[in-house]
């Protein structure tokens, strides 16, 4: 989101400039001493009248909304607003975007409650609890519309209500006969415009229960108006953390050790002062950091100084990484779910067994990490991409000891974050880096240092076992998921700031339900059970877009192909036959393969179907695929989606197709490699992702619904991969159960 460098009073401009989000300080209060109620903490630039914690209006009737959630390219700094502008009856031309700062009104409840769920369903919903009254902001989950249409309808409503209210107060009539109506309060042939009115809406008494705005065709939610961050991205003007440029800057590079508790025991800094440009070398026992006029100086200055780390305990490589991996799944598990009586469906009887594995995967993330940060009469301001600002706050005072209130936080645009801004080592490093300096100082990370310093995608390995009924219905399924307890590390880290949520979580340690969600099969299944056996290795994980359900469902819908093909059954029909109970999944798989010219899937037909559901949401995939001699080519996707009410259909579009190229990608890029604490590859040239002319043809179909809406940006990620593995095994008669996807026999 695009920050105010100097003027936090600077009026916004219709295209969406963003205020930084740390103007005021976070109000965080201890759990025991947990109020009802928050108190906006907005901060009106000249001639704006802030009408509630969502709104504010100015004279010349712009209409600015605060967004609490970061953009990333997922077009929630137009959705959002989006539902704000159609309940108010706002002008679109109109509408600004401001970062909300950081305050427990904009905390994103349903994904704490989610996250508390899934790694302490043990305690009965009173970790949720904790976690429903979090004053965690975050973007994460595909979270953003289900966790804020409400409140955000509520402010347009409320805002409306007041609006009327004052006009009505000039007109002498009950102000229930006003309406609103492109940035005008109407009634009968007058009319007023929303600058006029705002001051004096701002004194009257807002209802306790605003009343929405009934269905009709000249509503706003549900049509696809121009997106507020496009115009800024045409023209270079939307400013990411890189683009920050502060009086007096410098910009520095980092190194930093193999992976593991590597320590810094040596540099050549007299080699790094013959570059020119070169200022000053900074140190910690972790990493080296050289600061110059401009990056490429600097990052220049690193490769000379040679920098050189010791690694106390054995490095992790690929060969550790497969031997706990394989340990886990043949130790003790942690039952996530479970229904009927599993022993006995599979007592006495054939059991259909299959191994899958997900290798490390990389964000690699259009934008590297970077941050600037100045510090200046003991207050710190940090410019930095982040997805939980909150948080980033609480990383950089911790690194350089001062209290939270010390540091300001603007979050910027983020270019591509895929679950990467969550975790902020980037932060930590600038606040240290301007500390020393004692001057504004900006930090990028190389490409290089990025993937191989990357919170990496967690790998896995999955047994499935299943018996099927004389007519290929599972009538009993096992999954075992071997992998890191990612979730419960990401829950600490998010969490650390929230005491009894944490605590309740520590409390319930066991399986982790993050980092094995979606691995319960939407399909009527009378037995079944999904275990997780938590893998323990020296590998820094975090989350990866679409989280455990690209690994649950690799291993589920590649499974399911797997029996439907041993019973001798079309794959469509045999889960057709077990969707029963999920009529919206069952219409999207219909649909995909109607769509797509579904062949039945035999031998030479090189297509392969897979389908999901996850956040609220549903969608099918129809794949054709082919080996063309050591590379897989996708030559299509057909794509159908059920993600509910939609508030802007083209952006739904763009994200069900994002997540089938970013699916598809991590299907068929290079593996991840780590030997001796480093990973590769180290450029993504190096990672093989497919190119414009490697792209299939797609195709996307959404189902319209008036269902509460579902997550779009990550529901589609997870069934790419078995829809192609599944083409690929009707078009070579080899079933590819690796991912990535190797043409190795």
């Amino acid at each position: 989101m695009v920050p105010s460098l100097s003027d936090l009073s600077g009026r916004v401009s219709r295209r969406g400039l963003l205020i930084g989000g740390g103007a005021g300080i976070g109000l965080f209060v201890a759990w025991a001493a947990w109020p009802r109620r928050y108190a906006p903490n907005l901060v009106a630039a000249p001639g704006e009248t802030i009408i509630n914690a969502w709104i504010k209006i100015g004279e010349d009737g712009h209409v600015t909304v605060v967004v609490p959630q970061a953009e990333m390219g997922q077009g929630v700094t137009t959705s959002l607003p989006q539902i704000v502008a159609d309940e108010l009856g706002a002008d679109w031309r109109t509408i600004a975007v401001e970062a909300a700062p950081l305050n427990p009104l904009y905390a994103n409840r349903l994904l704490a409650t989610g996250m508390a769920a899934a790694l302490a369903p043990a305690l009965s919903g009173s970790a949720a609890g904790y976690a429903k009254r979090s004053g965690l902001m975050a973007t994460a989950g595909s979270t953003s519309l289900r966790a804020f249409e409400r409140p955000l309808r509520d402010a347009g409503a409320t805002a409306r209500v007041l609006l009327a209210k004052a006009a009505a107060a000039r007109w002498g009539i009950a102000w229930e006969t006003c309406d609103t109506r492109d940035g005008f309060v109407v009634a009968e042939e007058r009319r007023l415009r929303f600058g006029e009115l705002a001051a004096e809406a701002a004194g009257h008494t807002a209802p306790s229960a605003p009343p929405w705005r009934a269905e009709g065709p000249e509503r706003l939610s549900g049509q696809s108006p121009l997106r507020l961050d496009l115009p800024g991205k045409i023209d270079g003007s939307a400013t990411f953390a890189a683009d920050v440029r502060l009086p007096r800057m410098v910009y520095a590079a980092i190194r930093q050790g193999p992976l593991g508790n590597s320590k810094l025991v040596r540099v050549d800094k007299a080699a790094a002062e013959r570059i020119a440009g070169m200022r000053s070398v900074v140190t910690t026992n972790h990493w080296v950091a050289a600061v110059a006029s401009n990056w490429w100086a600097a990052n220049r200055a690193l490769d000379a100084m040679a920098p050189r780390f010791e690694t106390p305990k054995p490095l992790i490589d690929d060969a550790a990484i497969d031997a706990a991996l394989a340990a886990a799944l043949d130790g003790d598990g942690h039952r996530i779910a479970g229904q009927g009586d599993l022993a006995e469906a599979f007592r006495g009887q054939t059991i259909r067994v299959a191994d899958y594995a997900v290798g490390v995967g990389q964000h690699a993330s259009p934008e590297t990490p970077a941050a600037t940060a100045h510090w200046d009469r003991d207050m710190l301001e940090i410019w930095l991409p982040t997805q939980a600002p909150a948080v980033a706050r609480r990383v950089a005072a911790a690194a350089i000891g001062v209290a939270e209130a010390q540091v300001v936080v603007h979050p910027t645009l983020i270019g591509g974050g895929f679950g990467r801004a969550l975790d902020h080592e980037v932060a930590a490093q600038a606040a240290i880096l301007a500390r020393r300096l004692d001057r504004p100082v900006q930090l990028m990370w190389s490409r290089a240092e990025e993937m191989m310093h990357d919170r990496f995608r967690a790998p896995a390995r999955m047994r499935m076992a299943a018996r099927t009924d004389p007519a290929g219905r599972v009538i009993g399924w096992q999954a075992k998921i071997a992998t890191p307890p990612w979730g419960q590390a990401l829950a600490d880290r998010l969490l650390a700031g929230e005491t009894l949520a944490g605590a309740a979580l520590a409390v319930a340690r066991g399986g982790d339900g993050l980092a094995v969600s979606g691995a319960v099969p939407p399909y009527r299944i009378p037995a079944l059970a999904v275990d997780h056996h938590p893998a323990e290795m020296d590998l820094p994980t975090g989350y990866w877009r679409s989280g455990g359900d690209f690994v649950s469902a690799f291993a589920t819908e590649s499974f399911i192909d797997e029996l439907a093909h041993g019973a001798g059954i079309d794959p469509f029909s045999c889960r057709m036959a077990m969707l029963a109970g999920q009529p919206r999944l069952a219409r999207c798989l219909s649909t995909a393969t109607a769509l797509g010219g579904w062949q039945g899937g035999g031998t030479g037909t090189g297509q392969g179907i897979a389908c999901h559901a996850s956040r609220g949401s549903f969608v099918a995939v129809l794949a054709e695929a082919r080996l063309d001699g050591d590379r897989v080519r996708v030559d299509r996707l057909v794509a159908v989606a059920d993600v509910g009410r939609m508030i802007h259909p083209d952006i739904v579009r763009q994200q069900i197709e994002g997540g089938l190229l970013f699916g598809m990608a991590a299907a068929v890029a290079a593996p991840v490699s780590i030997a001796a604490g480093l990973a590769g590859p180290r450029r993504l040239g190096e990672l093989r992702l497919p190119k414009l002319a490697d792209s299939p043809e797609v195709t996307v179909e959404l189902i319209a619904s008036k269902a509460e809406p579902g997550g779009a940006s990550e529901v589609a990620v997870p069934p790419v991969a078995p829809a192609i593995a599944n083409a690929l095994f009707a078009a070579t008669g080899r079933r590819f159960r690796t991912l990535p996807f190797t043409t190795a026999a």
